[in-house]
């Protein structure tokens, strides 16, 4: 039985995703890594012959949904969204294009959540990040500062400062275009500003990093 067959099972036909089982899977969105931590236990599918642990995407489905509505109370200009890794930089920026957030991506400069005195001070009722182990900094701080922090979580990362984890691989460069994509579609649909059956003007693709002969 391939993996492609044996991972499709975890999710029913009667269930509906966001989207198509087929195009989460063929993006990786379920590949973790080859830890575990025990947060994230309850997220994983099971572990493949090469020792990478799935995850299931059910739950990463449940997590988007959850998420959504929870961004959705706020007003897009108080959401941040950070990326220190270079896959999660085009993503974050066309997602907070989309919704109209504000991007933090490269290098997260310590005491910009928790120094008024800094002046790239910002102020955030929550944050969104794309790996809690790149975006430590940004994680601690707003932590620090009371500000909710969701992030988007592997299987080798822990829910330390964490309000709410996204199950998924946040290392894969598709992988993160689709999560953004979807996270900001559902955010939307959440806001009443996209009927549930309109096609999003921004496709995949234009979340996704381009990479040249250079990278």
């Amino acid at each position: 039985m391939s993996e492609e067959k044996t991972e499709k099972d975890e999710v029913s036909s009667e269930e509906e995703l966001l989207l198509p089982q087929d195009t989460m899977l063929s993006a990786g969105v379920h590949i973790g890594t080859r830890m575990q931590t025990r947060d994230m236990d309850q997220f994983v599918y099971r572990v493949r012959p090469d020792g990478l642990f799935v995850l299931d995407i059910k739950k990463t489905d449940e997590r988007i949904r959850v998420a959504a509505r929870f961004l959705a109370r706020f007003d897009p200009s108080k959401i941040v969204v950070v990326a220190a890794r270079l896959y999660g930089r085009a993503p974050v920026n066309k997602f907070c294009e989309v919704i109209g957030a504000t991007p933090v991506v490269g290098r997260f400069v310590p005491g910009m959540l928790s120094n008024p005195l800094y002046p790239g001070h910002i102020e955030p009722g929550v944050i969104v990040v794309s790996d809690s182990k790149a975006d430590v900094q940004a994680v601690r701080e707003a932590s620090s500062a009371g500000i909710p922090v969701i992030a988007l979580c592997s299987t080798d990362n822990d829910f330390d400062d964490i309000d709410l984890a996204v199950p998924t691989n946040n290392k894969g460069r598709r992988a993160l275009a689709i999560i953004y994509w979807l996270l900001a579609r559902q955010i939307l649909r959440e806001k009443g500003e996209m009927p549930p059956d309109e096609k999003m003007k921004s496709s995949i693709d234009d979340f996704e990093v381009k990479m040249t002969t250079e990278d």
